[in-house]
C-alpha cells in the first residue's frame, strides 16, 4: 500500500517540506491561520485546509487520503503554551495550563478517530511535564501504538545551526519505532554555510533580487550599539553610554545575549518569532551592522533558499507576520529526519 501523510497544525509547511524531502507524499495540511496558505500550498504543492482543529472531525482527515492508502498523521501543536515562561505564569498547577491549552488533546482525539498506522508529534521539551501529554501517551497505548515515549533532540546533532532543543515522539502500530541517531558532529554545524553567500544589505534595506532578504531598520542608538558589538560578545563590550538601563540593574546582568552578534563559526541562537529584531536576542549579523533578514532566518530554519512566503504580486508585506511564520515552523531538516526515521521503520517492518 502507498503511504500518505496528513500534517496537522501545518503552518507554512516546515514539517511537510521535510517529509516530502524524505520521499513521502503529503496529501494535506490543516491549520487555522489563513495567512499560511500561500506559502504552504505554493511551495509544497499540497492542499491547505483552513480549519480550527477543534472543529475537525476524523472523517475530514480520512477524506484526504486515497482509498487503500496507509495513513500517517503528523503534527506540531502550537508550543508556546508549554514553554518555560508559560509554566512560570501558571504556577498553581499544570492542570490549569492544560485546561487552557488542550490542542494536544485534540490531536489525540483525531488519532483515535483516524487510526493512522504511524504518528509523529513534535513540540517543546517542556510538554513532557504536562497532564495533557500523559493523557496523549495513554491514548496511544490504548489504541495499540508502540512508542518509546519520545526524546529530546538537540538540533545541531541533525545539522540544524540553532541552539535549539525539541521533543519528538514517534508511534507505530507495526512495532518498535525510533528516531534516527545524530547525523552530524556539533562542532561541524555553524551559521556560516547557511547565510554567508547572501548579498550584503544594510539595516532597513531589501535585496533587489530577493524580497525576503529584508531587514528591520535600526534606531541611531541601536546602530551605534551593533557597531560596538563583536561576534559572540555581549553588551558589556559597549561603552557605558550605550548600555540600556535594564543592563545596569542586577536583574539585567544575566541577559548577555540580548543585542548580541552571532558568530560565523558557531551554532546560532534559536530562531524565534522575533529573530528579525536586534534587541530580542543574539540576532545581530556576524559582520554587517544589522539584525538578521527574514531570508536568513528562514535559511537557519533550514528552509530551501527558494521557499516563498508571500505571493509575488503582494507589493507590501508584514515583516512581523512572516517572521512569526518562520519562527513557529518546524525546522525543515528536522521534518526530514522524522520522515527518514519513519521510512527506515517501514523498511524494517517489511
Amino acid at each position: 500500500m502507498p503511504f500518505e501523510v496528513v500534517d496537522l497544525f501545518c503552518g507554512v509547511g516546515g514539517l511537510t517540506c521535510g517529509m516530502k524531502q524524505a520521499g513521502f507524499n503529503v496529501v494535506a495540511g490543516f491549520d487555522n491561520d489563513k495567512t499560511c496558505e500561500y506559502a504552504y500550498s505554493f511551495n509544497n504543492q499540497t492542499n491547505f485546509i483552513c480549519r480550527n482543529i477543534r472543529e475537525v472531525e476524523a472523517r475530514d482527515i480520512d477524506n484526504c487520503y486515497s482509498e487503500g492508502a496507509d495513513k500517517i498523521l503528523v503534527g506540531c501543536a502550537p508550543c508556546q503554551p508549554f514553554s518555560t515562561m508559560s509554566y512560570k505564569r501558571f504556577k498553581s498547577s499544570s492542570r490549569e495550563l492544560d485546561g487552557k491549552y488542550d490542542l494536544l488533546k485534540e490531536f489525540g482525539r483525531l488519532i483515535k478517530g483516524v487510526s493512522p498506522s504511524i504518528v509523529s508529534m513534535e513540540n517543546v521539551p517542556e510538554i513532557r511535564n504536562s497532564g495533557v501529554f500523559e493523557d496523549f501517551i495513554k491514548t496511544l497505548q490504548d489504541e495499540g501504538y508502540y512508542t518509546d515515549g519520545g526524546q529530546v533532540v538537540y538540533c545541531p546533532d541533525y545539522g540544524i545551526p540553532q541552539n535549539r532543543h525539541r521533543f519528538i515522539l514517534l508511534a507505530s502500530k507495526y512495532g518498535e519505532i525510533h528516531l534516527l541517531p545524530p547525523t552530524h558532529k556539533r562542532k561541524d554545524v555553524t551559521v556560516r554555510p547557511f547565510i554567508e553567500k547572501l548579498p550584503p544589505i544594510s539595516a532597513g534595506e531589501t535585496c533587489q533580487s530577493d524580497r525576503l532578504h529584508r531587514t528591520a531598520t535600526l534606531s541611531p542608538i541601536n546602530l551605534r550599539r551593533i557597531q560596538a558589538s563583536v561576534p559572540g560578545g555581549t553588551w558589556k563590550d559597549w561603552p557605558e553610554e550605550l548600555r540600556c538601563k535594564c543592563h545596569k540593574k542586577d536583574t539585567g546582568q544575566t541577559y548577555t545575549s540580548v543585542y548580541g552578534r552571532m558568530s560565523w563559526d558557531k551554532i546560532g541562537p534559536t530562531m524565534t518569532t522575533q529573530f528579525f529584531c536586534y534587541g530580542t536576542g543574539r540576532y545581530g549579523h556576524p559582520e554587517q551592522d544589522r539584525a538578521l533578514s527574514l531570508r536568513e532566518g528562514a535559511l537557519l530554519q533550514t528552509f530551501p533558499q527558494d521557499y516563498e512566503f508571500f505571493p509575488p504580486e503582494e507589493q507590501e508585506y508584514s515583516m512581523r507576520d512572516v517572521a512569526r511564520h518562520i519562527g513557529n515552523a518546524v525546522p525543515v531538516r528536522l521534518g526530514e529526519i522524522i520522515g527518514e526515521s519513519i521510512s527506515r521503520h517501514i523498511n524494517d517492518m517489511r
